[in-house]
């Protein structure tokens, strides 16, 4: 999967505003809302914290991967939203966030999905790229810096 197909400069944020899992999460859907990636935000809400109930998506090194599943989706979608601050996430590290990437998908998709989340993991394994993000002052250069 090319993360580039995925997200555009309409699909990244690089002030969420959010202090808390809950904010950051609906920064993150108003910006799926507002490049009309997704119709139902209700629903959306919902899928995304549904899987956050059953263990966070609070990773390691100050990122989370808020997602999930919902009939109102047609193909994948996903955003990344950075942080001014960091945000407690209940991450697996206990370290608070800065990097979010939101993905939501098909319940019956899951092929794409899970691809999705494979490739991001792989990205941010290195301290170097993770830093970059944090430093990027567009979104271009974040879309850049993913592609490399």
């Amino acid at each position: 999967m090319n993360l580039k197909s995925v997200l555009t400069t309409d699909t990244i944020n690089l002030h969420l505003k959010g202090t808390t899992k809950d904010q950051i999460i609906n920064e993150l859907l108003d910006i799926l809302v507002a490049a009309k990636k997704i119709t139902d935000r209700e629903a959306a809400f919902s899928a995304v914290m549904d899987r956050e109930q059953k263990m966070s998506t609070g990773m390691k090194h100050g990122i989370a991967i808020p997602h999930g599943k919902s009939n109102t989706i047609a193909d994948l979608v996903a955003c990344i939203g950075i942080s001014d601050k960091p945000v407690d996430f209940d991450s697996l590290d206990h370290e608070p966030c800065r990097i979010y990437i939101m993905t939501l998908s098909p319940v019956e998709k899951t092929g794409p999905h899970l691809q999705f989340l494979a490739e991001i993991s792989l990205l941010f394994k290195s301290s170097e790229k993770r830093q970059e993000i944090l430093n990027a002052q567009t979104p271009e250069t974040i879309l850049k810096i993913l592609s490399e």
